[in-house]
């Protein structure tokens, strides 16, 4: 049988913010209508925090997919998490571990061996070097850089362009280059 796009998809949105019934043809639905046993989910909210509250607040059961576009190239290899988002144009290297609830946004990549665990987010075009490893609830802001064998700690956000050349040891906000916690 072959579906369409919009027999198997769905937006939804807070029942407070619902106004439209279509957004791009694909129907939209409040929160509160939505059938969890019927569909799997994924979450799309770019910033890891509040990526993870929405999917902290879905009922425990909710069963979670994972989005691969297919202008991706993902290594045989590498290990991908439930819930996560891959664009198109991504590079995911060999022998690469991501966490659940994973998002790679356009054309970011990811090096050999580097771990990130959940809620990791790449913006378009951020960089990761080989053999990272990189805590959860991690943000790495648009065409921001990170060095190979680099450690990052849970809970960080680099702005956009941050260029990491040092192990992160302490959650915050990091900006500049070489990346720096803001105050």
């Amino acid at each position: 049988m072959q579906y369409q796009v919009s027999d198997i998809v769905r937006f939804v949105v807070d029942d407070k913010y619902f106004v439209e019934k279509k957004f791009m043809g694909i129907p939209v639905i409040p929160r509160s209508e939505f059938n969890y046993n019927m569909f799997e989910v994924v979450v799309a909210i770019g910033y890891s925090a509040e990526r993870k509250n929405v999917v902290d607040s879905l009922p425990p059961d909710t069963k979670f997919t994972t989005v691969i576009h297919p202008a991706a190239y993902v290594s045989k290899n590498a290990q991908i998490g439930k819930g996560t988002i891959v664009s198109p144009g991504v590079v995911v290297s060999c022998d690469v571990k991501l966490g659940e609830h994973t998002q790679l946004n356009w054309h970011s990549s990811v090096g050999h061996d580097s771990v990130a665990g959940n809620f990791f987010t790449a913006a378009p075009g951020a960089r990761i070097g080989g053999r990272c490893k990189i805590g959860q609830n991690v943000f790495f802001g648009s065409n921001s850089t990170i060095r190979e064998r680099i450690e990052v700690c849970d809970n960080v956000i680099f702005g956009m362009g941050t260029v990491i050349v040092n192990d992160i040891t302490e959650p915050g906000v990091y900006i500049g280059c070489p990346a720096k916690i803001t105050t």
